[in-house]
């Protein structure tokens, strides 16, 4: 299993997953991380419709079960996890 597919498995089967962890998923899917105002944070792959807009966790570093759960809805949804 490569570094990636470990990756993209942590993301999918993971209860708890930190900010980071996700950032380096996102970006071997393709994703960029643009910072908003304060915590806002977008991840853009150049397709329009496949933008993912979220808070950065804090003071924290884990994701909220309820941000988790809607990326991986999206991902699945577009066909990237």
């Amino acid at each position: 299993m490569t570094k990636t597919d470990k990756q993209l498995n942590k993301l999918k089967t993971a209860k708890v997953l930190a900010w980071p962890e996700l950032v380096k998923a996102l970006k071997t899917l393709g994703y960029r991380q643009i910072q908003g105002d304060g915590a806002r944070v977008k991840f853009d792959n150049g397709q329009p419709n496949q933008l993912i807009n979220l808070h950065k966790p804090h003071p924290d570093k884990e994701l909220r079960a309820y941000a988790l759960r809607q990326v991986r809805e999206k991902l699945t949804e577009w066909g990237l996890l």
